[in-house]
């Protein structure tokens, strides 16, 4: 066998994928994360027939290009939040809009191997969005965000991917020092909503978008 680990992977997605539809997500599957962005972009947002779309922070989204793939679009209006030279202001009123956009894209932190996303966000629009507003909402997830339950979930995101993103978007929360969860009470503590989605409501709103490579914090 030439690709033992990709082989690996798979049966674990093609395992996962099969729970995700029992909890009613219309679930894909990649290779890469660039075939996942061209799923999104060629198959998924065309049938959607969006008019309007926004979407959350997400290394896993850039890593499939798709930042540079909406930048191409003339026909749909794209909300970029995290456009430069910005207004805070400017920052939340978009992220507000992006609530009622016909097709919202996001990461998720974990998902459990029965089938649960689970989020954990600092201002709450990427999991407002997740829950209800956008008419459908693709997350991108690479196979490194598997978990066993929710305790692991929880667990990764506390001591893992949020003091990562603490680091990465230069916050100053102890665990930027530390690398560990200190459940500070810091002004820019990242850590402030979680949500757990068991089943997407309606059924096939939520499309998740199983990637076979390690991305995303």
């Amino acid at each position: 066998m030439n690709e033992p680990i990709a082989e690996y992977w798979k049966i674990r997605l093609d395992e996962l994928k099969e729970q995700l539809e029992k909890n009613n997500f219309e679930v894909f599957m990649a290779a890469t994360a660039a075939e996942a962005g061209e799923l999104v972009m060629n198959k998924l947002l065309p049938e959607s027939g969006a008019k309007s779309v926004a979407y959350g922070g997400s290394m896993t989204m850039k890593a499939a290009g798709l930042h540079d793939g909406l930048a191409t679009l003339t026909d749909i209006e794209v909300l970029r939040s995290d456009a430069p030279n910005l207004s805070v202001e400017e920052k939340i009123e978009l992220r507000r809009q992006g609530l009622l956009v016909d097709f919202y894209i996001s990461g998720t932190n974990a998902v459990t191997e029965d089938g649960h996303l689970v989020n954990l966000d600092m201002i709450g629009n990427r999991v407002a969005a997740i829950t209800f507003g956008p008419k459908q909402v693709v997350i991108l997830v690479g196979r490194n965000k598997i978990v066993p339950d929710l305790n692991a979930a929880m667990y990764r995101i506390k001591e893992y991917a949020a003091p990562v993103n603490t680091m990465r978007l230069d916050m100053k929360t102890p665990c930027v020092k530390t690398s560990h969860c200190e459940d500070c009470k810091s002004p820019q503590r990242i850590c402030n909503t979680w949500t757990i989605t068991e089943k997407s409501f309606p059924k096939g709103r939520i499309k998740v978008v199983l990637i076979n490579e390690e991305l995303g914090f």
